[in-house]
């Protein structure tokens, strides 16, 4: 009797392990559905049947719960509001640090070239994500610059980073693919840089 009270003792019970999975399984269909933007987490409440209380007990928010539902290895969108209250002259080479240091396993990898190779495809699984990221990251990217083509310097600042992303985990290109973390913040850092907060006209004159 008293190995059983043990056993119960240790961990979620089962039908919150169970009712978690059918959360995310329905928010995987409402997202592949709906989109990003479209999706709503009382939605995503009818469709897998529980009260709407309950989904906000599991997930925060939408952006959690996409993540989370994507299997994501990281969020983009919690880490950089970390890194742009830092000091301003350390953000490129802070994004492109996190972005490549929380990719380090294998299993992170993996799961990246998989979401990588989605969000450059054409089905719905590439319109969420870019959904996700205009939202969430880029529109974060946007209002650090300040400027008046903040759009479009988050999106070449994205376009960088998406590139390194690419060229080291999915085509695999050496040296990129093997060099250290801190060299390429210490390289690419500065372009993602001057992308965000840089001068074009100084640079043309």
């Amino acid at each position: 009797m008293s190995e059983l009270v043990e056993r119960k003792r240790r961990g979620r019970p089962r039908g919150a392990r169970d009712t978690r999975a059918l959360i995310l399984k329905a928010a995987t269909d409402e997202f592949a559905d709906r989109g990003y933007e479209g999706a709503s987490l009382r939605a995503v409440a009818r469709r897998a049947g529980v009260d709407s209380a309950l989904v906000h007990h599991y997930f925060d928010d939408k952006a959690e719960l996409f993540t989370a539902a994507l299997e994501a290895p990281l969020r983009p969108d919690r880490a950089l509001g970390v890194i742009l209250s830092g000091p301003r002259e350390d953000v490129g080479a802070s994004i492109v640090r996190f972005l490549l240091e929380r990719l380090e396993s294998e299993k992170a990898q993996s799961r990246i070239v998989a979401i990588l190779r989605t969000a450059l495809g054409s089905g719905p699984g590439s319109r969420m994500l870019k959904e996700f990221l205009a939202r969430e990251v880029f529109l974060q990217l946007a209002a650090a610059s300040g400027a008046a083509d903040a759009e479009l310097r988050a999106n070449l600042a994205a376009s960088q980073l998406v590139g390194l992303l690419v060229t080291r985990f999915v085509l695999r290109l050496e040296p990129i693919a093997s060099v250290e973390p801190e060299e390429l913040a210490r390289r690419v850092g500065p372009v993602v840089q001057w992308h965000l907060f840089g001068d074009p006209a100084a640079a043309v004159s």
